[in-house]
């Protein structure tokens, strides 16, 4: 077992009931493929794995530990799961690895997973101090300490205003490089005691905690999430079969307004305006399963404090396109 506790013991799975009732229909046939995009630490795959015994399932995380820790989760169900360690944008990599060509459902459960916020040393968290590392995947790219310390003042001002949509970016940046100028910056603390002296204190009374939109913004910019998710959902949409289904959880507006952009034009159809008669390959070729955005319960907001923020969306796959990798079975 992990040092750390088991999987399931550590992760409550965000609306889990309701991604299995939207997902289900997609994954009776034998053989059906269920895309987990962002594996995590497994709950939702194995409520899938539990609730659509002929599905197959594919699943995806960039980071190492939270692969190794679904593995334990999901043991039982090893015949049917593929691991992938990738980047949530290589889907066509991912299904060549596994060895699929098409999904017949798909989800992201998209932003921090409760495995990064969980363990301090990985930097995700404001209310512990620890190295300010917040990457995924560790084994690569920038960490959060080298963009304080190497960007300049314009570029870390629109990381923290475009990304964490932080009112006070120019005054904590100013912050920022006059203390970097001193010191580099290495741990969370220092930049959480930096925040609470910059930010005002009528904002840290009405907006809660100073660190909450830098630290978002420092991972967004650190993961690169916001252009991965962008180039992501096409692609899984391109992997959906016919009658396949796709859902998506966004914790912020950001990751939201990026999903229903998507999901809305491919509802609504290219026709060109005033076109007399809809062209087949104009037509829409998705159809929303959810109206607008669905919330968590008050009852799951409250057992699990993480949900309070979901956003739902999902749509599933009503007609091929030339882009559509399998068909309906």
């Amino acid at each position: 077992m992990n040092a750390r506790g088991m999987a399931a013991d550590r992760h409550v799975p965000v609306l889990r009931d309701r991604i299995v009732e939207l997902l289900a229909p997609a994954l009776q046939a034998p053989g059906a493929v269920y895309l987990d995009g962002t594996l995590g630490m497994g709950g939702h795959a194995e409520a899938i794995l539990e609730r659509c015994p002929a599905a197959q399932v594919v699943g995806v995380d960039r980071d190492q530990e939270a692969l190794a820790l679904a593995a334990e989760r999901l043991e039982p169900y090893a015949g049917r799961v593929t691991f992938v360690h990738a980047v949530y944008d290589d889907v066509p990599g991912a299904l060549a690895e596994a060895g699929v060509d098409h999904v017949d459902a798909a989800l992201y459960d998209l932003g921090v997973s409760s495995l990064q916020l969980d363990e301090a040393d990985r930097g995700f968290s404001y209310s512990q101090d620890a190295p300010l590392d917040m990457r995924m995947d560790q084994s690569t790219g920038l960490t959060a300490a080298e963009v304080l310390n190497t960007y300049d003042a314009a570029e870390l001002e629109t990381v923290l205003r475009d990304f964490g949509e932080e009112r006070f970016a120019r005054k904590i940046v100013a912050a920022i490089v006059r203390e970097r100028e001193v010191e580099p910056f290495t741990t969370s603390g220092r930049l959480v005691d930096l925040l609470k002296k910059v930010v005002p204190a009528a904002s840290q009374k009405s907006g809660g905690h100073p660190g909450k939109r830098t630290f978002q913004a420092l991972r967004i910019e650190v993961n690169a999430e916001l252009s991965g998710w962008a180039a992501a959902l096409p692609r899984a949409i391109d992997a959906l079969a016919v009658g396949g289904r796709i859902a998506v959880l966004s914790y912020h507006s950001l990751e939201d307004r990026i999903t229903k952009r998507v999901l809305t034009a491919g509802a609504k159809g290219s026709s060109p305006h005033g076109l007399p008669v809809e062209l087949p390959e104009h037509a829409a070729y998705l159809r929303l399963l959810t109206r607008g955005a669905e919330e968590a319960s008050a009852e799951e907001q409250a057992s699990n404090p993480r949900s309070a923020s979901v956003r739902l969306r999902a749509a599933e796959r009503t007609r091929p396109t030339v882009t559509t990798k399998g068909t309906h079975r």
